[in-house]
């Protein structure tokens, strides 16, 4: 009889495990059904994902990660199509400059999911068992002390359920890795021309660039110093312009959320807006009548011209060293960070930062899963092997420190604290396009002597993207 019991048990067990019949606390149940979760990302390799996945279907057994990488010049508009077409992936990458016009495609993080997770249960004789659980997620709390800072307003952004509802800040992403704008150098032709450390400051970026251009009885740059100061062959123009209207107290969007780039920040102890400044320093090295003139547009794209050697210096991020590997395997490259205006106050040192992020689709049917992936591949326990795997500067303020004296991403890893961003809108092409079209105003003299009306319309552009 005793026998029987336990039989009886024991069948009653495995109906309620595989029926879904376990409850939470709440009185919710979930079931143990085999559940797949599609992924989609960029630039990762599935092999950088591979550890992540393995480890997460130990604990969830039931639970398949399909991970599938789609190239970018295609994303966004096969990411759209996908989920208009019900199509689309469970769990999505979002470019940090997307977010904001992605909030109708995401759902946001809710306080806490329902899913079922691999235990050890028994004193004398242990045994795995496939337990239902309510797990808490992530409060704001837990987000700014784990995250850089940088990331928290980008990711952070009001919910409301209906237009009854008083909004509240909901988590809609949160990143596996953070980049940062640093500086690439050849070092063999800065110690041809006698340079004997990168410049850490603009004053001695000119200098250094004034050193090492060389042009010709003609006027033909023979040697360019660093592609700067053009929009349509310098990679990633707009955040290059950003940085530098930030370091300089620019102000991009005030606290109110409307687009400041073209006005001089309260309290600020100067008259004209240091958005001008800004965009005269970068467009003045592709000015021929400046002592820094460097670049024109008979250059290719700057990242081609430093591969091949024609510049000394690039601008760029930490995705772009495997790529220069790849194109010039001999060439001396070094990585420096990126230069401020002043090193005597480490205060005031303003990066930028540039990263993807993982978001949930609102029309998962899988989003509690969805987000216990996202919230277990973000953990420092086990994003380790993802930035590992796929050479990736850290999100988490807890990993820094470890990544400090890497060769290849420790300069990146050491400018996170300091990186900032700004919200583009809801049209980011647009956004972006606005602040080329400035480069190209100042240095067409569009608006002939009043430089400041090219920046408000840059201004003006921009805030239109935020309607």
């Amino acid at each position: 009889m005793r026998i029987q019991r336990l039989l009886t048990g024991f069948l009653l067990f495995s109906t309620l495990l595989t029926t879904g019949a376990g409850c939470f606390g709440g009185g919710a149940t979930v079931s143990s059904a085999k559940i797949t979760l599609k992924v989609w990302g960029v630039f990762d390799e599935e092999d950088s994902w591979k550890t992540l996945i393995e480890k997460y279907h130990t604990q969830h057994p039931n639970v398949t990660v399909e991970y599938t990488k789609l190239r970018f010049e295609e994303y966004k508009e096969e990411l759209i199509r996908a989920i208009a077409e019900g199509k689309g992936p469970d769990v999505m990458a979002v470019h940090n400059t997307w977010l904001g016009g992605f909030t109708d495609l995401l759902a946001p993080m809710p306080d806490a999911v329902n899913v079922t997770r691999m235990e050890t249960q028994g004193t004398l004789r242990k045994e795995s068992v496939l337990v239902a659980t309510s797990e808490s997620t992530m409060s704001m709390k837990t987000l700014k002390a784990n995250f850089v800072p940088a990331i928290i307003d980008d990711v952070v952004m009001p919910y409301a359920k209906d237009s009854k509802t008083d909004p509240v800040d909901k988590i809609y992403a949160l990143p596996m890795a953070m980049d940062t704008l640093a500086l690439f150098y050849n070092q063999d032709m800065l110690n041809a021309a006698g340079i004997p450390q990168p410049p850490a400051t603009w004053k001695d970026f000119q200098e250094a660039v004034k050193s090492l251009t060389k042009i010709d009885a003609a006027g033909k740059i023979t040697q360019s110093a660093v592609g700067l100061g053009l929009s349509e062959n310098v990679e990633r123009a707009p955040d290059i312009l950003s940085v530098l209207m930030m370091q300089n107290g620019v102000k991009m969007v005030d606290e109110r959320g409307r687009v400041t780039l073209n006005e001089v920040p309260k309290g600020a102890a100067r008259d004209a807006p240091p958005g001008v400044d800004a965009v005269r320093f970068y467009t003045d090295f592709a000015n021929p009548t400046k002592e820094v003139y460097t670049w024109n547009e008979s250059m290719p794209s700057s990242l081609d011209a430093f591969v091949n050697g024609q510049t000394a210096m690039f601008l760029g991020y930490s995705y772009h060293l495997p790529i220069i590997r790849t194109l010039a395997p001999k060439l001396n490259v070094a990585i420096a960070a990126l230069p401020q205006i002043s090193t005597a106050d480490l205060t005031q040192q303003v990066n930028y930062g540039n990263y993807w992020a993982e978001g949930v689709s609102k029309d998962s049917v899988n989003q509690d899963y969805a987000w216990n992936f996202i919230l277990f591949a973000t953990d420092e326990d086990n994003v380790t092997s993802y930035l590992a795997d796929a050479e990736r500067p850290t999100a988490l303020r807890s990993l820094i420190a470890s990544q400090l004296n890497d060769e290849d991403i420790g300069v990146f890893a050491a400018q996170l604290l300091t990186a900032q961003t700004w919200y583009r809108g809801l049209d980011v092409d647009a956004a972006e396009g606005a602040m080329n079209q400035l480069i190209d105003d100042f240095l067409a003299s569009t608006y002939g002597d009043d430089t400041q009306k090219a920046v408000d319309n840059a201004a003006r552009v921009v805030s239109q993207t935020y309607l």
